[in-house]
């Protein structure tokens, strides 16, 4: 029995592919398989991906804790002279949230704050009179810790004179400069 020349080929063909195949994915390994994420990151491509409050490689570290700490306050308003204070940045519960206290020299509640990565989001918010809000952004020119410092704009409006004292929130209208805080 003569066995045809092109399906001695075909064969050899159909073998050498499934002999590839099988070499290439056994070659392609897991890019997960040795990382592990922490509080509940999750492993994409090799690169962990975190839930809301952590961050590093492993998301090993809570995002808030570069805000927290005593600060020194510097900071001239739109209708206040230069004035420099301490304030302290303390978490609360929740993983994201931290309290400002003694904002703006004056505040004897503390303010609520919500941290997302590098940014501190003051959301709309009245106490003693007053109504604030404002952002601030953790300095990325040096490192965290000590010697950081936070530029924050933001806005106290008086509720009974409806005067806007501004630090750097809307400095096209008020001329005015972001407060900065210093570690």
């Amino acid at each position: 029995m003569r066995i045809p020349l092109k399906s001695i080929l075909l064969s050899t063909i159909a073998t050498v592919s499934v002999f590839a195949g099988v070499v290439y994915t056994s070659c392609n390994r897991d890019k997960c398989k040795t990382i592990t994420c922490a509080h509940g990151g999750v492993c994409n491509d090799g690169n962990c991906t975190c839930r809301s409050g952590y961050e590093g490689p492993s998301c090993e570290t809570v995002t808030r804790n570069k805000f927290l700490g005593n600060w020194r306050v510097f900071e001239k308003g739109s209708i206040t002279l230069g004035s420099q204070y301490a304030i302290s940045i303390e978490a609360t519960t929740n993983i994201t949230d931290v309290v400002i206290k003694n904002f703006y020299n004056y505040f004897k509640t503390p303010v609520k704050a919500t941290v997302i990565g590098d940014s501190l989001f003051i959301p709309n918010q009245q106490y003693e009179g007053k109504v604030l809000f404002g952002v601030g952004k953790m300095s990325s020119a040096t490192s965290y810790g000590q010697y950081g410092y936070i530029e924050m704009r933001y806005q106290i409006i008086d509720t009974a004179t409806q005067k806007v004292n501004d630090f750097g929130y809307n400095p096209a209208v008020t001329n005015s400069d972001p407060s900065q805080w210093n570690k």
